[in-house]
């Protein structure tokens, strides 16, 4: 696995910014880059999690930020901290 960071590159303004929020920059372990914005959704608190939900049984996965390449953009990290091994949320700045 490797580390990947997830950076916005949308223009604050940015009208695609309506439909989700701007989470700044998350690093996350995965697979891929595609790994990665599906890593970094589920870290995402969704609707399912809370007691507020759209509707029974409906998730907000497939709205995340974080799959939208008109809002994120995936770099894979190139320092070599440590060799990551476990999939998931390294950390949000």
């Amino acid at each position: 696995m490797r580390i990947f960071h997830l950076v916005p590159i949308a223009a604050p303004d940015d009208p695609n910014w309506d439909n989700a929020a701007n989470h700044g920059t998350v690093s996350v372990c995965a697979h891929s880059p595609a790994d990665a914005r599906i890593v970094a959704a589920e870290a995402e608190t969704d609707f399912l999690d809370i007691s507020a939900k759209p509707g029974d049984g409906t998730t907000t996965d497939f709205a995340s930020a974080f799959r939208n390449d008109k809002l994120y953009t995936v770099q894979e990290a190139e320092e070599a901290d440590a060799e990551p091994s476990q999939r998931g949320l390294i950390r949000r700045d």
